[in-house]
């Protein structure tokens, strides 16, 4: 009984959490430190709605399950898991957040400027 106290309260925070919270704790599980997540959860969902949050996760899923270093995700992890949502606004939003928040590197957002036109 006690083992399941600490994991019923969890599931009823998480139950509470935002799509920000969720995407930033998930981001954070895989080695990205707080600002950085809580900055791209932050800009996911304000920038995507929740279908799309829903599917970019369900994606990210089954990388997670294929991933030979589930512990670790790297930014090209992070885009190629985007990559494959349908809709392109998803892997556009990654991208840009993902230079927005530090994840990637300048040279990589100028040539992201370049192609999308902003």
């Amino acid at each position: 009984m006690r083992l399941f106290l600490p994991f019923a309260a969890t599931a009823a925070l998480s139950a509470c959490a935002t799509p920000s919270d969720r995407i930033s704790d998930a981001l954070m599980g895989y080695g990205i430190d707080r600002g950085r997540a809580e900055c791209m959860g932050s800009r996911l969902q304000k920038n995507l709605s929740i279908s799309q949050l829903q599917e970019l996760a369900r994606v990210a899923r089954a990388f997670r399950e294929n991933d030979p270093s589930p512990g670790k995700l790297t930014v090209n992890d992070l885009l190629r898991v985007a990559g494959q949502v349908q809709d392109p606004r998803v892997p556009l939003e990654v991208a840009k957040g993902s230079g927005k928040c530090g994840l990637v590197t300048r040279p990589f957002m100028s040539m992201l400027s370049a192609v999308s036109g902003r």
